[in-house]
């Protein structure tokens, strides 16, 4: 049996096609399920039971002798929220309550952290957890996050198995619910088939041309490849980024797009806006050699690559994966 939390979500619902392809069809799936547009997510999947989030903890100290592994893949990931209260208690406390309970049962873990710990990157895009103290994220939803990665890795008792996944720009098919946290290729693909054009922020740094932002774009295809590898691996404990290790410009993004739906890019460029320009990232890229170290061996889409999976298989048919 294996659990996955945020199952009803973007990429947890990924990860559970992704286990019933691989044949694991006896998963318990752990969400808030009130969100009827989120549930769609699961309607081809294959699963054992569905259990509220706030029912999970109790179930779990009860059930733990049927579970073999644990992927905690939920979290409030609302990144304009600011309410420190809602981060402390969904994203902290409960990480630290699932992390517990792995530990006095035996249980391997993975759990979703975010490259929104790093902030502005003043520190690099490294995961050598010597450097965690250091990092300042930019908003409550980063700071839980990182909050949670010093928790652990300062912790006397471990799973005997755990790793941390710093997710960078995950995009992909089942985000349909998540409106304005949606993919940038999500909103450039409903944008364009709108308007005919696609806006970009300008950019207001001189080492920047515009449009020439950059960001490390993983296919969500990808991610559930590696917590897969994971599953398997069950060794060198820690806390790994997870992206694709090449930044790409906003504009690549913009003609991929425009390619596979056969049109002419029309690029338009606005002014970042004031409340967040000083704040804006011109930079992420994941440094990937640890977690190539530790045997992950399988190349990644490259972004042409996976907008047009995303776009043909799902976006422009509107189906789920």
């Amino acid at each position: 049996m294996i659990i996955v939390t945020g199952a009803a979500g973007f990429i947890g619902s990924c990860l559970v096609k992704k286990l019933n392809e691989e044949g694991f069809m006896d998963i318990i799936l752990v969400d808030d399920f009130n969100d009827p547009e989120k549930n769609k997510n699961l309607n081809n999947k294959v699963f054992t039971a569905k259990i509220d989030r706030e029912e999970f903890i109790p179930w779990l100290k009860e059930n733990h002798k049927m579970v073999q592994f644990v992927f905690h893949i939920g979290a409030r990931t609302d990144t304009t929220e600011f309410d420190v209260n809602i981060f402390n208690k969904l994203n902290l406390n409960y990480s630290k309550d699932i992390w517990n309970i792995c530990v006095e049962f035996g249980l391997p873990l993975v759990y979703a952290s975010s490259a929104a710990t790093y902030g502005n990157g003043e520190f690099g895009y490294d995961d050598d957890e010597s450097l965690l103290d250091k990092l300042k994220p930019l908003n409550p939803y980063g700071e839980s996050k990182n909050d949670f990665d010093k928790w652990a890795v300062k912790q006397e008792k471990k799973p005997y198995f755990w790793a941390g996944l710093k997710f960078f720009n995950v995009y992909g098919p089942n985000e349909y619910h998540k409106q304005r946290m949606a993919s940038v290729i999500f909103h450039a693909y409903n944008q364009i088939t709108e308007t005919g054009k696609m806006k970009l922020f300008r950019s207001h740094n001189p080492d920047y041309k515009n449009g020439m932002q950059l960001r490390d774009f993983i296919y969500v295809k990808d991610l559930v490849n590696v917590c897969y590898f994971l599953l398997h691996h069950r060794k060198n404990s820690g806390i790994y980024n997870l992206g694709t290790g090449e930044a790409r410009p906003f504009n690549d993004l913009a003609k991929a797009i425009y390619k596979t739906i056969g049109r002419q890019p029309q690029i338009e460029y606005i002014d970042t806006p004031a409340d967040i320009r000083d704040n804006y990232q011109y930079y992420t890229q994941a440094k990937m050699d640890k977690l190539r170290s530790i045997g992950y061996q399988d190349s990644f889409y490259s972004l042409e690559e996976g907008i047009e999976d995303y776009l043909e298989e799902y976006l422009i048919p509107n189906r789920y994966w």
